[in-house]
């Protein structure tokens, strides 16, 4: 475990192990260096250990905790939230930071009971149960969330929200007290010199979109419109860079498999890397319907491709329309499909719109803007 620093132990509140070391890698290294202890809890981190290992390597220990991310089992989510209290009463952290759905409601209920006195939440995006229609099992989903949403969030001492699209929803559905603070930071940041501007490709023009197999990521629209695109060029790629999902939103595998066999995108499934398939690509897509601040564009902004993504929360702030990449209608195929022809017809428009991305990547999400920001609201240095 981590020994007791001077400044007092912060337990981080996970969903993967991993989202650890790529979301939030540099903010753990940012509060280390401030002279904190920090531990974290996610499930499956003894299977994880490439993970964990890369979180040692930071001095951050990990604790395994059973948590399902997307199941709706209430004896599953209370064994959860009981084995968090366990955790925080025996190790005792100054400072609880949750962040994704299920680790904010269930991590903030647990640090309240637990006596921790400095509790805050990242809502990172709004997720399966806000997206789409609210009908079946979504709508069983989208009441549940904002009941355990009300009940625990009252219990932050702030909150920190990736856009200003999810802060005003929450307010707009009392999600949390006016007496709570919130701020808004600039997604999760991006390590510039961990993604550095990258040359463009020779040859044929390759769009690539990196996202879970969700349909609310856009993914059938970026493959209806590749096929209109295809259509009439022969000299031109499509790359799907992303694992299949355990979300009631899934795509099923069969329907990839068969936009790959007919010659639509090549399925690259999930990678440990992304960074060559970003250097390999002149323009990045990503269609979807809602993010907190998509990590993926802006992995791809900070290494000087041009951005088509829709007018969406979380999305929207990524792009300046006719600078760094285009705005497209959410679920729409023809206008996404138009966005990409205009690529094609003006290839100078790439490098044009990829050194605008770079540029924004530096003056608004660089991950040490970000994380100097969370440090500062949170009383951590």
């Amino acid at each position: 475990m981590s020994g007791r620093s001077a400044a007092g132990l912060i337990l981080i509140v996970a969903s993967l192990p991993r989202s650890l070391v790529n979301f939030r890698g540099p903010l753990l290294r940012a509060m280390r260096a401030l002279g904190w202890a920090v531990e974290a809890a996610a499930p499956a981190s003894g299977q994880d250990r490439e993970s964990s290992a890369q979180l040692a390597a930071m001095d951050v220990s990990m604790h395994d905790v059973p948590l399902s991310r997307t199941g709706m089992n209430p004896f599953n989510d209370v064994r959860y939230l009981w084995a968090l209290i366990r955790l925080m009463r025996s190790r005792k952290p100054s400072v609880v930071l949750a962040y994704t759905m299920k680790p904010v409601i269930f991590g903030l209920m647990a640090a309240a009971i637990a006596g921790v006195s400095r509790r805050y939440a990242l809502i990172t995006g709004v997720g399966y149960a806000f997206t789409g229609e609210a009908t079946g099992k979504r709508r069983l989903a989208r009441s549940m969330a904002q009941l355990l949403y009300r009940h625990s969030l009252r219990h932050a001492n702030k909150l920190f929200f990736q856009n200003p699209d999810d802060l005003a929803l929450f307010r707009q559905l009392k999600l949390f007290p006016a007496s709570v603070p919130a701020i808004v930071v600039n997604g999760s940041g991006i390590d510039l010199d961990a993604f550095p501007s990258a040359p463009l490709p020779t040859g044929k023009v390759r769009f690539l979109m990196v996202a879970r197999l969700l349909s609310a990521k856009g993914v059938r629209e970026y493959a209806s419109a590749a096929a209109r695109i295809l259509e009439k060029h022969e000299d031109v790629e499509f790359g799907l860079v992303g694992g299949t999902d355990s979300n009631p939103d899934a795509i099923p595998l069969e329907r990839v498999e068969a936009w790959q066999a007919a010659g639509t995108l090549t399925w690259h499934g999930e990678v440990a890397e992304v960074r060559p398939f970003l250097a390999q690509s002149h323009v990045f897509v990503l269609p979807s319907y809602r993010e907190g601040t998509p990590r993926s564009v802006l992995e791809a902004m900070a290494m000087g491709r041009p951005i088509i993504t829709t007018d969406a929360p979380g999305c929207r702030e990524t792009v300046t329309d006719g600078v760094n990449g285009f705005l497209v209608p959410v679920g729409s195929v023809e206008p996404l499909a138009d966005a990409m022809e205009r690529f094609i017809a003006r290839p100078e428009l790439i490098g044009q719109f990829g050194a605008q991305s770079r540029n924004l990547a530096e003056t608004k999400y660089d991950v040490r803007k970000v994380n100097a920001q969370m440090v500062r609201e949170m009383e951590l240095d």
